[in-house]
């Protein structure tokens, strides 16, 4: 496993955003679905979207790399898909097996089958699995756990009502939404219980719009009603990425002379943009720049404390974890009892790590406590493979004399040209075997 050895260090200069891992996912999924040639720019390329292209690819969706732009890919999508002839593995993708899930019911007949790596096999699929089954699709887990791998029969999604938990991800609703306007009659979708994470399932909203889709539902995202419809071929610009942007603004934070994120696209929507709003009410300097599409932040000696609920933006919780480290006071962080089901158990690594570091932080179901701490030791960190993690405790490292972080290979699922990025921004890292 790669290691990165990591001194202390302060970063300034500018940066530019990498896209959206999100937004990609679902322009990918979603012109696949539409009928013609659409073209997708500036997507990001990583581990993660690179299994969603190849899945995409199996259901026999042509996907090459534009001969004019090399930023871009086009894609020839179709609304009926051919048998996949293997097994189709999401990888470490989370995204890419949730929508791939309900796009497999469409194609024409016979199986699919869907899996990933160990982390991806412990990821709970039970609630796409009931409602599923409930609008006439024959699908189910290989074990009793219902997790991947997972087999779906073809032939269509008949339609109906189906009612879907709602607490333990967004994914679900936005693997419904994506395919069900091929339904046979319309779909009625009522969430049970809390809904967490809306902002992605906004996000798919508007992506599903560009392809000229509207999806009815109220103000709570509790009922959604779906007609059967088209997608039409487009052109879709990917947005930068506030998940990743986050990370460089808690190093801004933490590390920071000035520090320029460009590239940022504030139209649509994202739920980690709270991050501006979080950093602000901690009494960081930072501003924004709608018409350039810029964040510029500036380090921080000492910050606030914080009461914050993440239940919208479950990945800033390792941003706002170690944006915490600069604080005076107590930082709360709570509504995050969802996070425990992304590639890892975030809410138990983030507390087993930092204590590392000597941070005095209390653990609950859905909370975190992070108490102030004077200076934090030299340590040796796991980021458990998980990306945001590893990028999170790396960057905390920077306040350390000499700190090492497990999981380097971890970067490539959703931000490639990181460690090369924060060396350029003056980060003196040295990455090991």
């Amino acid at each position: 496993m790669a290691k990165l050895e990591i001194y202390k260090s302060f970063l300034e200069g500018n940066i530019k955003c990498p896209p959206s891992k999100s937004y990609t996912h679902r322009a990918i999924a979603i012109a696949s679905l539409a009928e013609g040639k659409s073209t997708i720019s500036n997507p990001l390329i990583s581990r993660d979207t690179i299994a969603t292209i190849s899945g995409c690819k199996m259901l026999g969706i042509e996907i090459e790399k534009s001969n004019e732009n090399v930023n871009c890919i086009q894609i020839i999508g179709k609304n009926q898909f051919e048998t996949p002839k293997d097994i189709i593995n999401a990888e470490n993708s989370g995204t890419t097996i949730r929508i791939l899930t309900s796009m497999a019911a469409l194609v024409k007949n016979g199986y699919t089958i869907l899996t990933g790596d160990e982390s991806l096999k412990t990821r709970p699929m039970k609630p796409l699995i009931s409602a599923l089954n409930q609008l006439g699709v024959q699908a189910f887990s290989s074990n009793e756990k219902n997790t991947p791998p997972l087999i779906v029969k073809g032939g269509g999604i008949k339609g109906g009502l189906v009612s879907i938990e709602g607490g333990i991800s967004s994914q679900f609703i936005s693997s419904l939404l994506i395919s069900c306007i091929y339904g046979l009659t319309d779909i009625e979708i009522r969430v049970t219980g809390k809904q967490v994470s809306i902002p992605y399932i906004t996000s798919t909203i508007e992506t599903m719009k560009n392809f000229g889709v509207s999806i009815k539902h109220d103000k709570e995202y509790l009922n959604y009603n779906i007609t059967n419809t088209r997608y039409r071929p487009t052109d879709f610009n990917i947005p930068g990425d506030f998940s990743s942007a986050s990370l460089i603004i808690a190093a801004g934070v933490l590390c920071g002379g000035k520090i320029s994120i460009e590239g940022i696209n504030f139209h649509y929507p994202q739920g980690d943009m709270e991050i501006i709003d979080i950093v602000r009410k901690m009494g960081g300097d930072i501003t924004i720049n709608k018409e350039k599409e810029e964040v510029i932040v500036n380090g921080s000696h000492s910050l606030d404390g914080i009461e914050c609920n993440l239940v919208n933006c479950p990945d800033l919780l390792p941003a706002v974890s170690i944006i915490s480290l600069k604080s005076r006071k107590p930082v709360r962080i709570f509504g995050i009892s969802h996070a425990r089901f992304k590639e890892t158990d975030r809410i138990s690594i983030i507390t087993k790590e930092l204590r590392k570091l000597g941070v005095n932080i209390i653990e609950n179901e859905d909370e975190l406590i992070l108490n102030p701490v004077r200076c934090l030791k030299n340590a040796e960190l796991d980021s458990h493979n998980d990306h945001r993690l590893f990028m999170a405790f790396t960057i905390a490292s920077l306040l350390t004399n000499r700190s090492i972080v497990r999981g380097a290979e971890s970067i490539d699922v959703s931000y490639p040209s990181f460690i090369q990025e924060i060396k350029r921004l003056g980060a003196n890292v040295n990455l090991t075997k």
